[in-house]
């Protein structure tokens, strides 16, 4: 009891004594409470029969059910078949950053690796409208670049935007084009950290570049590397729904609808309130176990992780 006395009026003098930091962070926490945790309350309508009318608490309960109507849908096994393999074809990409940053560590000439990494950071800052509207572009077995060199050897040339077997090739890899230079960045970062005499050294010993890489870079990379393993592992199921939705049609749905614009639809087109929040609930409780899965296997492995 004296020890929990103690802690507290120990606290209360740190507050007194950095009052000008808390300040600075009440706006933060303001913010932070308001628009992250107040929503929180929201999760209630998936256990409810939902009526904008009634509001969230005057609706009545419904326990499970549209948990038990989602199980039982046909969309259930679709879902969520076309969202792990999205995710998993896209954490099978993990290593290219990585790669691509040891590559740019490598490189001697500094005006040919700024010019290296102004490229392949570029398409970052291209919106996923135009990103989507570029393959569409390229890719249109009509008027795109494809059909026309197609034709130019009196083919037809195939319609891989309406293709469902193409669907998570063209999404995976469009997106390592776009984001792979970005995602190199923090790698690229972790590696300028790396002490110089430590390459001396191994230049004494005789270590080739090859042997820098194995031994010193990519030592260095694994905590970086597994922290951000650990994040992408805990989105699993929470594929982007922009990128997705704009590559959708009707040729091929049945590979493209996920879970994130399954409840769109469900819930802002069809007004199933209730029913897109027990989905999105599933999904969110899903992630949150996968973190905590991979990051108390991440502990016990190797010593690197969240918390």
């Amino acid at each position: 009891m004296k020890t929990g006395r103690l802690e507290l009026r120990r606290g209360a003098g740190r507050i007194r004594r950095n009052w000008g930091l808390y300040l600075l962070l009440l706006p933060a926490f303001t913010l932070t409470l308001l628009f992250a945790y107040k929503p929180m309350y929201g999760v209630l309508i998936a256990f409810k029969d939902y009526s904008p009318a009634l509001g969230i608490g005057d609706s009545p309960w419904a326990g499970f059910k549209y948990f038990e109507k989602f199980f039982h849908s046909y969309q259930f096994s679709n879902t969520i078949k076309n969202t792990l393999i999205l995710s998993l074809y896209s954490l099978a990409t993990f290593p290219i950053p990585i790669v691509l940053a040891l590559m740019v560590n490598q490189m001697r000439a500094n005006r040919f690796r700024r010019f290296f990494q102004t490229v392949s950071y570029m398409p970052h800052f291209i919106s996923t409208v135009v990103m989507v509207g570029l393959l569409l572009i390229l890719l249109s077995p009509g008027t795109g670049l494809l059909g026309s060199v197609f034709r130019l050897f009196g083919a037809q040339a195939p319609d891989l935007i309406g293709s469902s077997s193409w669907f998570a090739s063209l999404y995976v890899w469009s997106d390592v084009w776009q984001h792979v230079g970005w995602d190199s960045i923090i790698y690229i970062a972790a590696l300028s950290a790396v002490d110089p005499s430590l390459y001396e050294a191994a230049t004494v010993d005789g270590a080739n570049r090859w042997h820098k890489v194995r031994y010193i870079d990519i030592p260095m990379l694994m905590p970086t590397a597994i922290t951000l393993l650990i994040l992408r592992v805990g989105g699993l199921l929470g594929v982007g729904f922009e990128k997705v939705y704009l590559m959708q049609n009707d040729l091929n749905i049945l590979s493209s609808e996920i879970l994130s614009t399954y409840v769109y639809k469900i819930g802002l087109l069809s007004s199933q309130y209730s029913f897109s929040s027990a989905i999105n609930l599933f999904n969110t409780l899903i992630n949150f176990a996968l973190l905590i899965l991979v990051n108390q296997i991440a502990k016990k492995v190797g010593d690197n992780s969240l918390w």
